[in-house]
């Protein structure tokens, strides 16, 4: 991720805290539109058919609202999520049922 994208995230971020990479992962920023940045997972696994890192979207951030969306694919942009509501590997949001989040809560 570069650094200059990040600081920008944690300062418009309310929260001021980003997840911390999962090991053997990283993550990295690219500009997706004007206002919308996308945030992409590395896995630097030992193994892989290519030979470049593979990589998934994490999320979308939308500098206007300072907001992050969780991916619908890597080229839409999906709902409004709260950080704390994602994962470090992605910020779908998990759905659990009732016995699940009566498990889980």
């Amino acid at each position: 991720m570069n650094s200059s994208e990040m600081d920008t995230i944690l300062k418009d971020c309310v929260l001021s805290e980003f997840h911390e990479p999962p090991v053997s992962y990283s993550y990295e920023t690219g500009q997706f539109k004007r206002n919308i940045i996308a945030i992409w997972i590395l896995n630097h696994g030992e193994f892989s058919y290519t030979d470049s890192t593979p990589r998934s979207i994490w999320g979308f951030y939308n500098t206007k609202t300072k907001c992050f969306h969780a991916p619908i694919n890597s080229k839409t942009v999906g709902k409004e999520v709260r950080l704390e509501d994602t994962t470090p590997y992605s910020a779908m949001s998990i759905n659990h049922n009732a016995l699940q989040q009566l498990l889980y809560a």
